[in-house]
């Protein structure tokens, strides 16, 4: 239990007071942080292999496609390429986990901490086998913010199906576990 405390987003940092876009992205990476930390805390090996139908991703590939979309979170706030296929995608669980968490903290703290003008000038970059492609920072939100969200909600789904709901408590509106 020591490894969870050090990871972030058990609960969702305090709000900043004030209102500018690049607090608008940090606030909603830090909410799916959140939501990502309970979905997959304390996952066991029946729901990391669960899937909904034959044709369907496994509760471990959607983990894996969450950790290449907190990557691409993290290179669109780096203004970076974000290569592909991934390179170096951690091979268990646990790390997954981990790594995933880690972007996505690295990502608010650099929404959190960027001048508007800065924003202004981000885009989305793919690089697919040396050819690039860039996309406005609006993709952002509309791509793998949303696609993060939707498949987190597919996790706490996958892992209620086979038997292991989210831990009692927690409340993503408040962004805290309530005893």
């Amino acid at each position: 239990m020591a490894q969870e405390q050090s990871l972030p987003f058990a609960e969702i940092p305090p709000a900043p007071n004030h209102y500018d876009p690049a607090a608008l992205i940090a606030r909603t990476v830090e909410g799916l942080g959140f939501r990502y930390y309970w979905a997959s805390l304390d996952l066991r090996k029946e729901d990391l292999a669960y899937r909904p139908s034959e044709k369907g991703k496994s509760t471990l590939e959607t983990i894996e496609h969450l950790y290449s979309l907190s990557e691409t979170i993290f290179k669109i706030s780096q203004n970076e390429p974000n290569i592909r296929p991934p390179q170096g995608m951690p091979k268990n669980y646990i790390s997954l986990r981990k790594e995933t968490l880690l972007y996505l903290q690295k990502a608010a703290q650099t929404f959190r901490n960027m001048p508007t003008e800065t924003m202004a000038s981000l885009e989305v970059i793919f690089e697919i086998e040396g050819k690039k492609s860039s996309y406005p920072l609006w993709h952002l939100l509309n791509g793998p913010l949303a696609d993060a969200l939707y498949h987190t909600g597919q996790v706490v789904s996958f892992r209620r199906s086979s038997g292991n709901p989210i831990a009692s408590g927690v409340n993503v509106f408040l962004g805290k576990k309530i005893p």
